[in-house]
């Protein structure tokens, strides 16, 4: 029996077939280093590149894809947001949802003499805006808010809280790790001033692909994290200035550009809004068949639309880990058990430090996996 992938949410698989054809078809045809050299293969790169860079930009409606600044991961790309615009004695606000990879470099930068104030979301990881404006201080430079949790898959508020924020000329950073390709993004619309992204989540790219939309004007205020060799400019040992260059030294991971690139094509051929239908309608079913099964306890909120494809769940008499080690090794069903890098989070909905066994669901999931999985569930519940 074929295992049932439900740890979407950790990274999607399977990809696409145009995500491992592109790479492939990279590596074979045009593996030249991208503006390192003038011969076809570099240019052949060089295009491959900038093609995944419009095809971001299309996504989440950035009007210049050399806004779109590559990196390795979301992480990388929240560093260079958090560390390269906030200076000891700024004030920056985040919610009591977010993901080490905000929490951490946030606490470091705390450390260093940044203020920190984190907004309290409800236990089912929701933040009421009415909270935001009573944190505003005189000396806050940015709030920075996760799109949708990564433990619940609860949406917050972004559009409403950039709002409030640039009534006091704030700047808006969002970690869309879990939400782009899974959710409808536009930058403008949204007030989204940088947005950091991973390509091996709902983007359908390789792990190893990820970046930052930094909006116009605002790379002037944000220093690199890294300075090196970009292909420009090389007259100067000074970095570029111009973007994408600015905050990418190093020879890029091409490959997996390309891979991303083909992802993301394939995404925009299908429709952000079919495969958010396809998932919210497999959510559904499962929250409603969860709730048939006594002794599973569920988190977050239980109307699908109020959250991504992920469902948080313990049962009652197991630990989580045991929980999923036995959909694993009894019913081939992967999951994800623990704390999800997010202990904020947990503490919020008050799993903290247990953690709850995690199921994320992607574009090739079926309504028969579904059934399948609340099977296996119901089966471990009555055993407990």
């Amino acid at each position: 029996m074929d295992p049932l992938y439900f740890d979407n949410a950790a990274t999607s698989w399977p990809k696409p077939e145009a995500t491992s054809a592109a790479m492939e078809r990279f590596l074979r045809e045009s593996g030249g280093s991208p503006g390192r050299s003038g011969h076809r293969l570099s240019i052949a790169a060089g295009r491959t590149v900038l093609e995944a860079r419009e095809a971001m930009a299309a996504l989440i409606g950035a009007d210049d894809p050399l806004r779109i600044v590559f990196t390795k991961n979301a992480t990388e790309a929240l560093n260079i947001a958090l560390r390269g615009f906030l200076r000891p004695g700024d004030h920056v606000i985040t919610s009591s949802m977010e993901h080490n990879s905000v929490m951490r470099p946030l606490r470091q930068l705390e450390a260093d003499g940044v203020a920190l104030s984190v907004l309290p979301c409800s236990g089912r990881g929701e933040l009421d805006p009415g909270t935001i404006q009573p944190a505003i201080q005189s000396r806050t430079r940015m709030m920075v808010l996760t799109h949708a949790s990564n433990v619940t898959g609860t949406i917050l508020p972004i559009a409403e809280a950039a709002r409030i924020a640039h009534d006091h000329g704030i700047a808006v950073c969002i970690d869309a790790a879990q939400t782009a390709g899974a959710l409808p993004i536009h930058v403008k619309e949204q007030g989204i001033d940088l947005l950091a992204f991973t390509g091996h989540k709902s983007l359908f790219g390789p792990p190893g692909t990820g970046g930052l939309y930094i909006a116009s004007g605002l790379e002037e205020q944000l220093r690199p994290l890294m300075a090196g060799g970009t292909g420009s400019r090389s007259e100067f040992e000074a970095q570029p200035t111009f973007l994408p260059d600015k905050f990418e030294a190093g020879t890029p991971n091409s490959v997996g550009l390309a891979g991303l690139g083909a992802g993301v094509s394939w995404l925009l051929a299908r429709g952000v809004e079919t495969v958010r239908a396809h998932e919210t309608a497999l959510t559904a079913r499962f929250i409603e068949g969860l709730r048939e099964i006594p002794g599973i306890t569920l988190y977050g909120p239980e109307d699908p639309s109020l959250k991504t494809a992920i469902v948080s769940f313990n049962i009652a008499g197991l630990e989580p880990s045991e929980a999923a080690l036995e959909l694993d090794e009894r019913f081939d069903i992967l999951s994800r058990p623990g704390l999800h890098c997010a202990p904020a989070a947990h503490r919020t909905i008050g799993t903290f430090p247990r953690g709850t066994v995690r199921f994320g669901f992607g574009p090739f999931n079926t309504p028969d996996q579904i059934d399948r999985a609340l099977e296996a569930l119901c089966s471990l519940a009555q055993k407990r």
